[in-house]
């Protein structure tokens, strides 16, 4: 290993390399800016230019724009509630509420420190258990991934309001529902399509994303007469500081240590990816959090924002593991990078260590240097970002329409999916108004169509029998977990509810 790790080092410093680290880190923070595009846009843009580099390079480059865009993506999140990218919707959640109560720069701050420590922490990880963590994303059948997407629906709580719990679970069943649109996973027969061939790849989640989110922002600010008053523009001054006081340190530190290693575990999982990771750890976090501090997820939480961060960039850097080691994309985005390794000539898998040692520990070695780029690069251009509050609302309102538009359009350039933005933002309105979470409907359908296939492959496998949830050690044990965190809540108020009873009685 450290042979390897000297060959990386020497390959990732050499000045080239150093400078496609900090070019693509700053073309993906750029790209990853922008509502809708992302980080699988950001490499497909990159893909042409680097198939003049040599092999290390065009990898490196590839790996810089990654978590570029993903570090970028937050920031639209954050200030104008427009999600950068798939993975940053959740940082919305907490984050925009941040911006609302004039603490923009603490929130981009916050963003920056937690996104640097999940990828630094994944880097060091994926540095010294790569071979063996490639193993336990191997030892993960159809049953294990089933009873994991189970337990992440238990995280629904997470995702409510105070006494919201019946709307989350009926949004949750909504997201699941709209998740099956589309073919069938084991026939390949089109369903809940209505004739409709542009739907038969489903709905993207991007577009549910942007429709639910900043779509019905600019139609609520547009309700509020936002759109006619010349003075709603804020002042440099109401950003806040970017300070974080030790209490908030203190607070926040265990939050990015628990969400940087168990987001990075979640992106070693082929087909998991940054987004669910980002899901699950602020559904766990919210578990550890005191009654008190339950209550300001939603609203403006800095553990809710800082647990998001640190799980989609260390599951970004995680992705890498199932890519290198098995040659098995573990995102979308890690697909794309798969195909320009192949036009390389180089076969992702177990001979990458012994064929193309360069390549492996280059961009390994890289990642740490490109998570300390983003800091550098990000932490000084805070005031300047968060300049874009700044702008008047007449002339905000149209950008953040035409930019999540012009997102969703890029991805699939397809008029189609702007009509379809269009019903499910008139859909989300009406459900915003009557006071439902859009949340939990984003959590069903994220986790619902590989619950669904993967419960399809499951149920094949037994015969259509139901013995799979018990069979294996490692499923029953996640099941155990998904019942354990779904009764503690109701046990809990049980309790309480007979203590008060008992108090009264005496």
């Amino acid at each position: 290993m450290f042979e390897g790790l000297s060959i990386g080092l020497s390959t990732a410093v050499m000045p080239f390399n150093l400078l496609m680290v900090v070019i693509g880190c700053f073309a993906g923070t750029f790209i990853g800016m922008l509502p809708g595009l992302g980080p699988i846009s950001a490499i497909a843009l990159m893909v042409p230019i680097t198939y003049g580099l040599e092999p290390s390079s065009g990898i490196i480059l590839m790996a810089g724009v990654y978590y570029g865009a993903i570090f970028g993506g937050s920031t639209s999140s954050i200030l104008i509630n427009a999600p950068g990218c798939a993975s940053t919707v959740v940082t919305a959640f907490d984050g925009y509420p941040m911006t609302r109560n004039n603490q923009a720069g603490k929130a981009l701050a916050l963003a920056a420190y937690s996104s640097f420590t999940g990828g630094t922490v994944g880097a060091i990880v994926l540095l010294f258990a790569a071979p063996a963590l490639a193993q336990v994303s191997l030892s993960f059948q159809s049953s294990d991934y089933f009873a994991l997407m189970v337990l992440g629906l238990t995280a629904v709580a997470a995702f409510s309001g105070k006494g919201q719990v019946i709307k989350a679970l009926m949004m949750t069943v909504f997201g699941l529902m709209i998740s099956t649109v589309g073919n069938d996973v084991m026939t390949g027969i089109p369903r809940f399509t209505f004739g409709q061939t542009d739907l038969i790849d489903g709905i993207s989640f991007l577009l549910l994303a942007m429709a639910t989110f900043a779509l019905t922002e600019v139609i609520l600010a547009v309700m509020r007469g936002e759109h006619r008053q010349k003075d709603t523009q804020i002042k440099m001054s109401d950003l806040g500081s970017m300070k974080l006081s030790k209490d908030e340190i203190k607070q926040v530190i265990p939050t990015i240590s628990r969400s940087s290693v168990f987001g990075f575990l979640i992106g070693v999982l082929p087909g998991a990816g940054a987004t669910i990771a980002s899901f699950l750890s602020y559904g766990m976090e919210r578990h550890f959090a005191s009654d008190k501090e339950k209550e300001k997820f939603g609203h403006g939480s800095l553990r809710g924002l800082a647990a998001p961060e640190s799980a989609n960039n260390a599951a970004s850097t995680g992705s890498f593991v199932p890519l290198l080691t098995l040659g098995i994309p573990g995102s979308g985005t890690t697909a794309v990078m798969l195909g320009a390794l192949i036009a390389y000539g180089i076969q992702p898998g177990p001979r990458l260590f012994a064929d193309n040692p360069d390549v492996f520990w280059s961009v390994i070695v890289s990642m740490y240097f490109g998570n300390l780029v983003l800091l550098i690069l990000n932490l000084p251009l805070i005031p300047y970002i968060a300049r874009l509050l700044v702008i008047p609302r007449p002339i905000l309102i149209p950008l953040i329409l035409f930019f999540s538009i012009t997102g969703v359009y890029l991805v699939s350039f397809n008029t189609f999916d702007i009509q379809m933005m269009v019903l499910i933002t008139a859909v989300a309105m009406l459900l915003r108004l009557l006071n439902f979470p859009m949340a939990p409907m984003l959590l069903g359908f994220v986790l619902g169509d590989i619950m669904e296939k993967n419960l399809s492959r499951a149920l094949s496998l037994h015969d259509g029998g139901v013995s799979f949830l018990w069979e294996r050690p490692l499923t029953l044990a996640i099941i155990s977990l998904a019942v354990v965190a779904l009764l503690y809540p109701l046990v809990k108020h049980l309790l309480s509810f007979r203590r008060a009873k008992l108090s009264s009685a005496h």
